[in-house]
């Protein structure tokens, strides 16, 4: 049997599940990656094919941002999946941070998208944009009543109804909760059941081990509330424990078909240095899945998260039950071989082609460096999805640059072309191993700006035809070697402690290969491209 647990490893934080006819979809956020917010479909959730819901950039707003403030800490957040059953129509709400400056008339854009086919993968409506001063929206469709609700993180948890056609606002907004006292209460969604409105948050703040998942609840007759707190809060969390799934939230709860009921949420795999000052937790937040008994008109008790889950197999009545044991992530299965791919927004998509297997792509080189966030950047690959494993690429540097491209020495009026294999969080962490068309050289580096640690090496080469990049991963380190031609034997770069790429992140890692050059602002120039190829792009 297939590990459980995450069920969607790597570069997955704050999910949110519909079941709908028989089928479950899973949403998570993308920040600054796009396409943006995948969508995972099964039967099971064990084994699950990817899709996603923005696949245009012209739908939202550009994402700019401030200066000195990650650009990862923008883009698309928490968004929520929701089926209204009367319509057949399936919707999704989520928030676009395209500017941290609330003053500056900037901050986050909330949306609306939805279809009517959600089995065949939409297609999806543009966006229907809303009022909200917060993030983290969610929906609740009160089939007594007929009512929308929109609520959502804006300091406690607000609420108004909604109409969805046009986003317009149909009550005042009010506050429902403002939790237990944990900071930053966020990611509410609202279930009605046996009676009672159940409004299930998190608090503590998403990137800490203080991170939990906290319930409270109104009487049927007002959804408005007021809301008691559990007495058993918080109902999930690994704070203070040292547990190797830790930084637990940001809960969805909901039912299989049988009734029974399951809970998913955001964590990562925390890994300790002996003197137990140091942790790694080298993917980020990822997409995990836990049981939970919800008895009738009783508190949700949501069980404790592992790696190695228990699930029931077999009938819904207690039969046996099955432990998976391994902590080997699964694959996730891609019936397209394109949608596994992620660029940084804003791409220019043009300049990044596969051929029709999608195993060569050539990239058109653009001006932007991964250490700005005004200029796209011409990157394009996929989330590490394992703890341990590799990822490889053939680099063709034969063909050599248009004479538009010229020597990249500070006396040169032209620019300069690198190209290579990258690991990037964001414009602030990344590590790479890239060729220097001009200097012929190969130069590997790595940045932590927000810790304020680099290291650049550089060799010498000579090479004709091809240059072999490969990255090799455990959980501890990242190692980048080359190799020449047709040579026997790679040359390794000293590895990069995973420590150094570890921290408070919204993110996780995605790995892939990069182009980058500046031209000369010549006549000659006019209408040029020259791509760099690469061949056998394997993420494993």
């Amino acid at each position: 049997m297939p590990p459980i647990n995450p069920i969607i490893p790597g570069f997955a934080p704050d999910p949110s599940v519909a079941l709908i006819d028989g089928t479950f979809y899973l949403v998570n956020s993308t920040f600054h990656m796009f396409p943006g917010i995948p969508i995972y479909t099964s039967q099971d959730l064990t084994q699950l094919s990817l899709g996603r819901a923005v696949t245009s950039m012209s739908v939202l707003p550009n994402m700019p941002a401030i200066e000195g403030k990650f650009l990862s800490t923008g883009g698309l957040y928490a968004p929520t999946i929701r089926h209204h059953r009367a319509s057949n129509t399936t919707y999704i709400v989520c928030t676009n941070i395209v500017d941290g400056d609330e003053s500056s008339g900037g901050g986050g854009f909330n949306f609306i998208l939805s279809t009517k086919s959600i089995h065949a993968g939409g297609p999806w409506s543009d966006p229907v944009y809303f009022k909200f001063p917060g993030i983290d929206p969610s929906l609740f469709f009160d089939d007594d009543s007929g009512k929308v609700y929109l609520h959502g993180s804006a300091g406690p948890i607000r609420m108004f109804e909604i109409d969805l056609a046009t986003g317009s606002a149909a009550s005042p907004t009010r506050e429902l909760w403002p939790g237990t006292g944990g900071v930053y209460p966020e990611g509410p969604h609202i279930y009605k059941k046996d009676g009672w409105f159940y409004l299930v948050i998190a608090e503590g703040g998403t990137e800490s081990d203080r991170h939990m998942v906290t319930v409270a609840r109104a009487s049927s007759d007002s959804i408005w509330g007021p809301y008691e707190s559990c007495p058993q809060n918080p109902v999930l969390t690994a704070r203070g424990t040292g547990r190797y799934v830790n930084h637990l939230g940001h809960a969805e709860l909901f039912q299989d078909a049988h009734g029974k009921w399951w809970g998913v949420c955001l964590g990562v795999r925390k890994r300790f240095d002996g003197d137990g000052k140091a942790a790694r937790y080298v993917l980020g937040r990822e997409t995990f899945l836990t049981t939970v008994e919800w008895l009738d008109g009783e508190w949700p008790v949501i069980h404790d998260i592992d790696v190695n889950l228990v699930l029931p197999n077999g009938d819904n009545d207690g039969g046996q039950t099955t432990t998976t044991t391994t902590t080997r992530s699964r694959a996730i299965g891609e019936s397209d071989p394109s949608l596994g791919f992620l660029y940084i927004r804003d791409a220019i998509l043009s300049n990044h082609v596969f051929s029709n297997d999608f195993k060569t792509v050539s990239l058109v080189p653009g001006k932007g460096d991964f250490s700005q966030w005004a200029e796209p950047i011409t990157f394009v690959g996929k989330r590490q999805r394992q703890l341990e494993g590799s990822t490889s690429v053939s680099m063709s540097v034969t063909s050599r640059p248009p004479p538009y491209f010229s020597a990249s020495a500070p006396d040169a009026s032209g620019g300069h072309l690198e190209a290579g294999l990258a690991y990037f969080k964001d414009e602030y962490r990344h590590v790479r191993v890239f060729y220097d068309f001009f200097a012929s050289t190969i130069t590997f580096e790595w940045v932590n700006k927000a810790k304020d640690v680099a290291k650049t090496v550089t060799h010498l080469v000579s090479v004709h035809d091809v240059c072999h990049l490969r990255v090799d991963y455990t959980e501890t380190a990242y190692t980048f070697s080359y190799r020449l031609d047709d040579a026997e034997n790679s040359v390794s770069f000293e590895a990069v402690d995973t420590l150094h790429m570890t921290g408070l992140d919204f993110v996780g890692p995605v790995i892939g290969v990069f182009a980058i050059g500046t031209v000369q602002d010549s006549d000659d120039a006019a209408g040029k491209q020259f791509g760099v190829q690469f061949d056998n792009l394997v993420v494993e």
